[in-house]
């Protein structure tokens, strides 16, 4: 299969995955709590290595560790930062671990357009492709985003027979990643984690759930974003409070914030003035949050 299955293919580690990173707000708290799981389903021998160094002999707990699926599933509501923290997440492992590696975004067009057995052909060529790269000491990462298109529960009335066989194919080829010793990881990003298939969902390492930013995240978006502008502390206040849920709407989402919001406070002066506190505040005007994935 040509590289036109995947969105894109990322070259691991990345200084520019490094930047998104220090932009990210609340990367380094979330990674410092899944790192340590990372490094074990990424670097099983190294386990193994731990335990034969510390006890003489490899106690069977590094060998039960060492057999799950490297899988790792992220879950949570639309423009929460799932998929950037994803390829961020890579990147930072792949330096700590100071091994080369890339990261592959898949394309929904792995599904095709509908005939028996296409997606399945797909899936089949995209995870060799991967597997390819992997090597003897590279890294692999497939970033498989929106992952509910392809792994649907196979016991929903509405599933046609190719979802099916999808699904059964996205198990095979997870089933099979054992065999890479931790050098190949999928990523596994979700709007809609009850409509996963069971199957899937068992097979997963570690699950991470993602929320819409808290009001301390937002207020630290909008401080560093909004960084130099000289608008003053109560106008930032004010749009943790207008960004908020409230009457039974959402909260704005970071994507939201940086993709909606930011936008049009540089539209309100942009190019003749400066940003005045006035246009900050009255960004939010009319502008809702995006609706809860359901």
């Amino acid at each position: 299969m040509s590289d036109d299955a995947f969105e894109y293919i990322i070259p691991l580690p990345a200084e520019k995955l490094e930047r998104e990173a220090r932009r990210l707000i609340g990367f380094h708290e979330r990674y410092a709590r899944v790192r340590a799981d990372l490094r074990l389903l990424a670097d099983p021998a190294a386990v193994l290595a731990w335990g034969q160094k510390l006890y003489g002999e490899v106690p069977p707990i590094c060998e039960v560790i060492g057999d799950r699926y490297p899988l790792f599933i992220l879950e949570g509501d639309v423009g929460t930062g799932k998929t950037v923290f994803a390829r961020c997440a890579a990147s930072r492992l792949a330096m700590e671990l100071q091994r080369d590696g890339n990261l592959f975004a898949l394309s929904t067009r792995v599904r095709g357009k509908g005939a028996v057995g296409e997606a399945s052909a797909g899936i089949n060529a995209a995870f060799a492709r991967v597997a390819a790269e992997v090597g003897k000491t590279k890294l692999a990462f497939l970033l498989i985003d929106e992952a509910d298109s392809l792994v649907t529960s196979r016991g929903e009335a509405h599933s046609h027979l190719e979802d099916k066989i999808a699904v059964n194919t996205i198990i095979q080829k997870v089933d099979d990643l054992r065999r890479h010793g931790g050098r190949f990881v999928v990523f596994l990003s979700t709007n809609r984690i009850g409509t996963l298939d069971a199957g899937v969902l068992r097979r997963a390492a570690a699950l991470e759930t993602f929320e819409r930013p808290t009001p301390d995240e937002r207020k630290r978006l909008l401080v560093q974003d909004l960084e130099g502008l000289g608008l003053a502390s109560a106008t930032i206040d004010q749009l943790v409070q207008a960004t908020g849920s409230s009457n039974g709407s959402p909260g704005y989402t970071f994507s939201d914030m940086r993709t909606r919001l930011l936008p049009r406070i540089i539209i309100a002066a942009y190019p003749d003035r400066r940003i005045t506190d006035a246009d900050a505040l009255a960004a939010t005007d009319g502008l809702k949050p995006s609706p809860v994935v359901t």
